[in-house]
């Protein structure tokens, strides 16, 4: 099992560690609930190291962005950032990523920590055009400081204001005594914040920089399980289990960053299928009784026929309600749509509802 260059670090706080995508990781130091009401209402670090990164170089770099990716990345100027999706050659998705344009001949690409073989693969078998492609996941660290007070308690670690970076950019700069340091305003949160990408030997300076910055607006660090619960609120897909290798982006809510604009990997398919509809679709329901939505659990219509399966469950802490993500066919996904989850022996009502759950 490989560690981070934090993972000692998390031990010696206490935090309950997990093997979780090949690493040894922290789950919760405090607790779930408390964790996510700290992100939530102030500001809290988790270490994402085992996240993946790829430095895409050369003038044909774009070339292959475009052609991998379904978003378009051709929008982008230099500091900003783009969320977007891997399409397969069958209609699924190979992997979710953020796209990030250093300058025009210099492209970083951040994947999911269990896909940095298959998307380095994938992408390497699609680079025809002679792209400079670098894999850089065990060189770097990731940690991402969230919460709507992570502006100010961060502030004094840099020249550049923090305030000035908008949701989806970026800037490189000083941070925490070192220079080059890249400060992107993304998060899997909801709740603001950034994401501070360095070397794994310049993580621990950084780590303690932030904690003692940090310390007089109750900084806390943060673990894998109010990650989830944090996204969920929010209705963001997790890769293996909202989105995989079967699911269509469509299917998933993400035509939004699925751009026929130009021609990607299976575009003309994903063209044919937005034409003519899609038969399921991933929604966002509430329990309408007490009772948590697994993983797993199946969906089922008020005739008792199962209709599809929760793709991801939880009981939110922020709306102390039984929440989840699941696909449903398309007739079934207008927001107010009563559905059934059943729950070990018992069906338990649900609506279909607007994502986010979560309204901030």
């Amino acid at each position: 099992m490989k560690q981070t260059a934090l993972s000692h670090v998390h031990e010696q706080l206490g935090a309950k560690m997990v093997p979780f995508a090949g690493y040894n990781m922290p789950v919760s130091y405090e607790g779930v609930v408390a964790e996510h009401e700290t992100v939530r209402s102030g500001v809290g670090v988790f270490d994402v190291s085992h996240m993946g990164e790829f430095l895409i170089t050369g003038p044909n770099a774009l070339a292959l962005i475009q052609k991998v990716t379904s978003n378009d990345a051709s929008k982008l100027v230099d500091g900003q950032a783009q969320y977007s999706c891997l399409p397969n050659a069958s209609g699924g998705i190979v992997d979710d990523l953020i796209v990030y344009r250093l300058d025009a001949e210099k492209w970083l690409l951040v994947v999911n920590a269990s896909n940095i073989d298959k998307d380095w693969d994938w992408i390497k078998s699609h680079n025809t055009m002679g792209a400079e492609i670098r894999n850089l996941s065990e060189d770097f660290s990731l940690l991402a400081i969230q919460g709507p007070k992570a502006v100010e308690a961060m502030q004094s670690l840099t020249s550049v204001d923090l305030s000035e970076i908008k949701f989806y950019t970026f800037k490189v700069a000083d941070f925490a005594g070192i220079e080059h340091i890249i400060i992107s305003a993304t998060g899997y949160t909801g709740s603001g914040g950034f994401e501070i990408y360095c070397k794994n030997s310049e993580v621990a300076q950084v780590w303690n920089k932030v904690m003692e910055a940090g310390a007089d607006y109750g900084i806390k660090p943060i673990g894998l399980a109010a990650r989830d619960t944090l996204r969920l609120e929010m209705g963001y897909c997790l890769y293996g289990n909202d989105i995989n290798d079967t699911t269509s982006p469509l299917e998933a809510g993400l035509g939004w960053i699925t751009k026929f604009t130009k021609d990607f990997v299976n575009s003309e398919a994903l063209k044919k299928q937005k034409e003519e509809g899609v038969d399921m679709k991933l929604v966002g329901f509430q329990l309408n009784e007490r009772g948590i939505p697994r993983q797993g659990y199946e969906i089922v219509s008020k005739d008792g026929s199962v209709i599809g399966t929760v793709t991801s469950g939880t009981m939110s802490p922020s709306l102390n309600q039984g929440i989840g993500l699941g696909y449903v066919p398309a007739e079934l996904s207008t927001p107010g749509t009563e559905i059934l989850i059943q729950i070990r022996k018992n069906t338990v009502p649900a609506t279909v509802v607007k994502l986010p759950f979560y309204k901030g």
